[in-house]
């Protein structure tokens, strides 16, 4: 989950709606207020944080989650010129800094490039869900213990659904994550692979589930 701190509610949409067509969740608040009532409730992966806010800045919300102990990733933003607000907040324990204006593809290279650094390092050498098993290392699929063949795109396509195992994605989500920002195809073209990995994974193609009105997810059977 990404946390879009931005007091500007047509920017904020922009930034939550890029996000989300890129794979990531996100959320937006206006303000502190709204910002710290959801931190309560969920801890965000990384944190887009606007400079400028309405009653407390992003500079003394950023010192406020540092000296609670919050190791979370900030990447802060400001419509200023000068170099004094991105010195503070990078002194301060910002990741990394956007100028505004700056473009939606620009913030989503930032975003990846940054979860990239500070993600801790997992042992997600070999993916598990139900009968399927990826070896990610050896690009080797499982399914019932019988090795299945995939193209490239089929093996991306079943990655990310094991790697969120659960979570539904629209057919722009995934064609987006899959294919790449710069590929231009109908979403049929995400419908046509599914059908094929659920034809190759047999018994287990029944994991990937059909989420009417959104797209797909992958959860095991019961």
């Amino acid at each position: 989950m990404i946390f879009c701190v931005e007091d500007d509610g047509g920017i904020r949409d922009l930034m939550i709606y890029t996000l989300n067509s890129a794979g990531f969740e996100a959320k937006g608040f206006p303000d502190g207020e709204s910002f710290y009532e959801a931190l309560s409730e969920c801890e965000p992966e990384l944190i887009l944080l606007d400079i400028m806010l309405p009653g407390e800045d992003g500079i003394s919300i950023l010192k406020r989650l540092r000296a609670e102990g919050s190791r979370v990733p900030v990447i802060m933003a400001t419509a200023k010129g000068t170099e004094y607000d991105k010195v503070i907040g990078l002194d301060l324990g910002a990741d990394d800094y956007l100028a505004k204006p700056f473009g939606m593809m620009e913030l989503v290279s930032r975003v990846k490039a940054l979860l990239r650094r500070t993600r801790p390092v997992e042992n997600r050498e070999l993916l598990l869900l139900g009968g399927i098993q990826m070896d990610t290392v050896q690009h080797i699929v499982l399914s019932d213990g019988k090795r299945v063949e995939l193209t490239f795109k089929e093996y991306e396509l079943l990655r990310k659904f094991m790697e969120n195992p659960g979570k539904a994605f629209t057919r722009d989500q995934l064609r987006v994550s899959v294919w790449g920002d710069d590929y231009v195809s109908e979403t049929r073209t995400v419908d046509v692979h599914v059908g094929t990995l659920r034809t190759k994974l047999g018994r287990c193609g029944d994991y990937i589930k059909t989420v009417r009105g959104v797209g797909y997810r992958l959860e095991a059977g019961k």
